[in-house]
């Protein structure tokens, strides 16, 4: 699952490189209460940018940065710590009663959650010696922001990374790329060409044998259990803050992407095992839902598979969002005539000021917890939880083209976007999911793990059957924090 057996020698080649660079691991704890950090290090850090390529920044792998935008004086001058970082949408942009909350991804170096998720793959990978950061590069296969998470993280490891992601992708992620990725391949297609990927990846290892090292986002355990306690945890600080008196904690939704988030509901369903986990996804590829195949445009969320890591016997719903919705509401959201009429609505000033804090597949989420809601007929008293993977700063180059091909948006424009697809979101393209219909879509993992990528028929059987297999990941933080710490010892001459 997560690899631990320690390869000594490259271990301590590890170990020096991060002793010449002064480079401190922190542990998934740190990252889940950096307040608690040593005051000292907290002051250190806060002289450090959001985005700097400083190892210091790995603390900044959390839920509760300072929020400060890039380029801002604010960003350049660094920042502390404080809450977690979160929006409530209101009825006015959901069009449904129930609370919908959203974690938000932008306040994370490179300004997307992935950064977390590349820090739990190849950190278990660093501290073994299963990974030589000397000799061997890191390669992050990605439909967007996980290959640009694990291209920051490579730069402060001071490791040589691969980024591999479509070549369809928005623009503004390939021009940051260039600036810290060793390397980029650009695959044939867009966000649903996944196995494109896996393609380049195989033609990679090869061509170039061990000396490249795969960080596959769809299958490694770290993905999960990074988001399982990071995320989970941040999540868990939203629910005894924001919930009330008699309201509960009716669902939480993620996009299936890697599957990695949506491992924080398997810890929200341990405490509160009444609340439902949606998987959402696009409607013009609907892979849960239909088995289906196709291109859409919510970028960042992947398809035409189930990822190994995404338990399925845990998704209680799968909800197709349809492009149209995401689209038009990322207008309604970001252009001027939108907001102004989101305010004419009665939207608060303090949530359409942030509502940059929403790219495209956080509208995604946002849409489908709707759906989710509708379909539940949720009240007031309901609480549904969500995520916002990135922000606005990945996707001027989107709206521009919206703009280019219906021009600016009007009144009328925006009245009609909210007629249609805010108050009249219909609860079609979804399904409860039955024994049988989870059964259906983990037997999916087959065809892509199993036949093309050479997973054993044997685990697939056990992550259905083995209630402990999903407990035993779970469960591995402790040991991998165990094992950060006595790098870091050891790097420090202890």
């Amino acid at each position: 699952m997560i690899e631990t057996t320690i390869r000594g020698e490259a271990r301590a080649r590890n170990i020096e490189v991060c002793r010449r660079r002064g480079i401190v691991l922190p542990t998934l704890e740190e990252q889940k209460h950096p307040e608690k950090l040593d005051p000292e290090m907290q002051k250190r850090i806060a002289k450090v940018g959001l985005w700097d390529l400083d190892p210091l920044n790995l603390f900044r792998i959390t839920w509760k940065n300072e929020p400060a935008a890039p380029g801002t004086p604010a960003q350049s001058a660094g920042g502390g710590f404080g809450g977690v970082n979160y929006l409530e949408f209101p009825p006015e942009i959901t069009g449904v009663k129930a609370r919908i909350i959203a974690l938000v991804g932008r306040w994370f170096p490179t300004g997307a959650h992935k950064v977390g998720a590349t820090y739990g793959c190849l950190i278990p990978a660093l501290v073994s010696g299963n990974f030589d950061s000397t000799r061997q590069k890191a390669v992050w296969p990605s439909t967007g922001n996980y290959c640009r998470g694990g291209a920051y993280n490579s730069a402060l490891l001071d490791c040589e990374s691969v980024a591999i992601l479509p070549e369809g992708m928005s623009r503004e992620r390939f021009e940051w790329l260039k600036e810290v990725a060793g390397e980029v391949i650009a695959t044939p297609g867009t966000e649903s060409n996944v196995k494109e990927i896996f393609d380049a990846c195989h033609a990679l290892v090869a061509e170039r044998g061990d000396d490249v090292v795969i960080f596959n986002q769809f299958d490694q355990f770290g993905n999960y259990l990074w988001h399982y306690h990071v995320t989970g945890e941040a999540l868990l600080e939203i629910v005894q803050a924001e919930l009330g008196r008699g309201q509960e904690l009716a669902g939480f939704v993620a996009a299936t992407g890697s599957s990695g988030t949506l491992a924080a509901g398997d810890r929200l369903k341990d405490l509160y095992p009444a609340m439902k986990i949606a998987a959402s996804e696009a409607l013009q590829c609907p892979t849960l839902l239909e088995n289906g195949f196709g291109e859409h445009r919510l970028e960042g969320i992947g398809d035409k598979h189930i990822p190994w890591i995404h338990n399925v016997r845990n998704t209680d719903m799968a909800v197709a969002t349809d492009d149209e919705d995401v689209m038009q509401l990322l207008r309604l959201y970001h252009e001027p005539e939108g907001r102004r009429f989101l305010a004419d609505q009665g939207v608060a000033p303090d949530v359409l000021n942030n509502l940059d804090v929403a790219g495209i597949s956080g509208i995604g989420n946002i849409v489908s917890a709707a759906k989710m809601a509708r379909y539940y007929e949720m009240g007031s008293d309901d609480v549904i939880l969500t995520v916002l993977t990135d922000s606005m700063d990945l996707y001027h180059s989107r709206l521009d083209e919206v703009r280019e091909t219906h021009g600016e948006l009007t009144r009328a424009g925006a009245e009609r976007i909210a007629y249609r697809h805010v108050h009249g979101l219909r609860t079609d393209s979804m399904i409860e999911t039955t024994y049988r219909e989870r059964k259906r879509i983990h037997n999916l993992k087959y065809y892509t793990w199993v036949e093309q990528q050479g997973k054993d028929s044997e685990e697939l059987n056990q992550q259905w059957h083995d209630r402990n297999y999903w407990k035993s990941v779970q469960g591995m933080a402790d040991t991998i924090d165990e094992m950060i710490r006595e790098f870091n010892a050891e790097v420090a001459g202890r």
